[in-house]
């Protein structure tokens, strides 16, 4: 019975921890969801897609979560074969994720989106057009950077009307009139910002789905153990 309970108290943990980490997902998709919809503009319309995709896992979390605690609580080997099945099927569907996200990130897929943020944001910068200038401003706000590759690309842009100054987005300190002075601007340009910012997103969703991915790999293990516990206990009960 000692160790019926303590699998069961480590499976509930589990699977608590595994319900937050979901729910947490989900927050952080629907607060990202503008920001990286912002920087679609220059990095493709792909980076605004990880928002929903992050929602999306989230959601398959939570709710294999509740299979699972359901199953525990009531003590249903059906309800935790069901929650076992499927965070294999996950485990195997993170695996082609994770082979599909390391072929899309080669060296020449890197070299092509690469190419792609420096033509996109130097356009958007030469345009700065009212479809994209909003996105344009809480970049270089977000950021802290100002022009493609520096501040000066604003004095050689058509679209922009001042070639005396520069909007105020690139002012470390807003306050009017702060473009037209240079030792008050961000001097970093946003090309090269746009790409960290794209490598930490990276980093941190591969970081996420390496940790889920141990995680999951631990609840399948208790979860069986959780199961042959119970049928064990249900034969002695029925002997």
């Amino acid at each position: 019975m000692c160790k019926f309970c303590s699998f069961k108290c480590w499976f509930v943990f589990f699977n608590t921890i595994f319900l937050i980490s979901g729910i947490v997902l989900i927050v952080i998709g629907a607060l990202q969801h503008s920001t990286y919809a912002q920087f679609g503009n220059f990095a493709g319309s792909g980076l605004s897609k990880i928002s929903v995709v992050l929602i999306a896992v989230g959601i398959t979390i939570v709710l294999v979560s509740i299979l699972g605690h359901v199953g525990a609580f009531m003590e249903k080997t059906s309800l935790l074969g069901g929650f076992i099945c499927i965070l294999i099927v996950i485990i195997l569907l993170e695996l082609l994720t994770g082979a599909a996200f390391y072929m899309f990130f080669s060296r020449t897929a890197l070299l092509k989106m690469n190419t792609e943020i420096n033509k996109k944001t130097r356009e958007a910068i030469n345009k700065y057009d009212l479809e994209n200038r909003d996105s344009i401003n809480k970049i270089q706000e977000k950021l802290s950077c100002c022009g493609a590759d520096s501040y000066t690309d604003w004095y050689r842009s058509p679209g922009w009307a001042k070639q005396d100054a520069v909007p105020e987005s690139c002012c470390v300190v807003k306050k009017p009139g702060c473009g037209q002075h240079k030792d008050e601007l961000y001097k970093k340009g946003c090309t090269m910002a746009i790409k960290l910012f794209l490598l930490k997103n990276i980093l941190w969703v591969g970081a996420v789905c390496i940790a889920l991915g141990i995680a999951e790999v631990f609840g399948v293990f208790v979860g069986i153990c959780l199961c042959l516990n119970i049928k064990r206990k249900n034969y002695q009960n029925f002997d």
